[in-house]
């Protein structure tokens, strides 16, 4: 009479053919030790879109299984991890399997993601942050009032950051580090709003910002002789700051008045059908 063998099962590798095999062994009463060495199940299959002959569709049959492998009581999945040994005889083996270290809790991971997609290491947007960021007393306390100002509403970032750049005219780096601390918000996260709206920027846009609209219908009622007007003034171009910083240039493609074209706008105020001669009077206002 054989001996009844008792214990766990160890399946290695997460693809298709390893998922299998693991549901077919927990149906039958095992405790199933699923190793894979990439952080998900899987495997190449994920990559496909149809399978050869039958040219059926590489998810629809592979998804199923990955469910079921994730919610199989007797399945224990060891992502993200390597089979180092393995020694013994039949019933009776010894495996030595390795974890990667993770940067995430696995218990509280949804796969959203994010971790990815905010991750310092990989996407060094600035250098470490330090302990404590470096503002002189007064922006210190600019920072402060703003912050406290809207530290009671639900999502205060986007207000927060809206008087900040109208407070500095743009985004300073230590501010945003300061802001980070103060409001416990991920400096990544912070970096990518203030990246994502054209509102925002991170360089210096000095005291007043000129947007000369370069849509067609100023265009062909002759913005870029305009244009070429403000940078021989200023002597700057699109994107930078007079030397006593108090005229950035920025080009926009629309503000709205294309019945008074060509237009541009400094600050709140728009200016229409402009020529060479009233651009002067209007710059000398400033």
């Amino acid at each position: 009479m054989l001996d009844k063998k008792v214990g766990a099962a160890l399946v290695v590798g997460g693809g298709i053919a390893g998922m299998q095999a693991s549901l077919d062994l927990a149906e039958s009463g095992l405790k199933v030790y699923l190793v894979e060495k990439s952080p998900a199940i899987g495997g190449g299959m994920a990559q496909l879109d149809k399978t050869f002959p039958t040219n059926d569709c590489a998810m629809c049959t592979l998804a199923p299984r990955m469910v079921d492998c994730g919610r199989h009581i007797n399945i224990e999945k060891l992502t993200y991890s390597e089979l180092l040994s393995i020694e013994g005889e039949p019933g009776h083996f010894h495996a030595q399997i390795r974890k990667k270290a993770r940067s995430v809790d696995p218990s509280k991971c949804t796969g959203c993601e994010e971790c990815a997609r905010n991750c310092l290491v990989r996407y060094k947007a600035y250098p470490v942050q330090p302990a404590e960021p470096s503002l002189p007393d007064g922006d210190r306390l600019k920072v402060e009032n703003i912050i406290n100002r809207h530290r009671d509403e639900a999502s205060p970032l986007i207000s927060v950051l809206q008087d900040i750049n109208e407070e500095f005219n743009y985004l300073p780096e230590p501010v945003l580090r300061y802001t980070s601390r103060d409001l416990n918000i991920p400096l990544a996260s912070i970096l990518k709003v203030a990246t994502f709206y054209h509102l925002f920027s991170l360089k210096p846009r000095g005291k007043y910002v000129i947007n000369v609209c370069q849509g067609t219908t100023c265009f062909v009622r002759g913005a870029e002789r305009i244009m070429d007007e403000v940078q021989k003034r200023l002597e700057i171009r699109p994107g930078e700051v007079t030397r006593d910083g108090k005229f950035g240039l920025q080009v926009v493609r629309c503000i709205g008045c294309c019945a008074l074209s060509p237009c541009m706008q400094i600050g709140q105020q728009v200016f229409a059908r402009l020529s060479p001669v009233r651009l002067q009077e209007i710059l000398a206002r400033y």
